[in-house]
């Protein structure tokens, strides 16, 4: 399995706090397409390759967004 840092960020729709709430933790994961549809059955979800390996994961459960960036260590 690869190792990577995992950042989860929800975007909050609240027109008077625009901040998001951000996490980080280390997963070791052989598909992280996988582990994001493990973690939202429900959601439609879009894939983005990003620079130096790190793939993020667009996420829409009705209307609540999420993004899941895997950089690996």
């Amino acid at each position: 399995m690869r190792e990577y840092e995992l950042c989860c960020e929800i975007f909050n729709q609240c027109s008077n706090n625009q901040m998001r709430d951000v996490s980080f933790e280390e997963v070791s994961v052989e598909d992280t397409e996988a582990y994001v549809r493990a973690m939202e059955p429900r959601a439609e979800i879009e894939k983005e390759e990003l620079s130096g390996g790190a793939v993020a994961y667009h996420t829409n459960t009705a209307g609540l967004l999420k993004r899941y960036t895997f950089t690996p260590i």
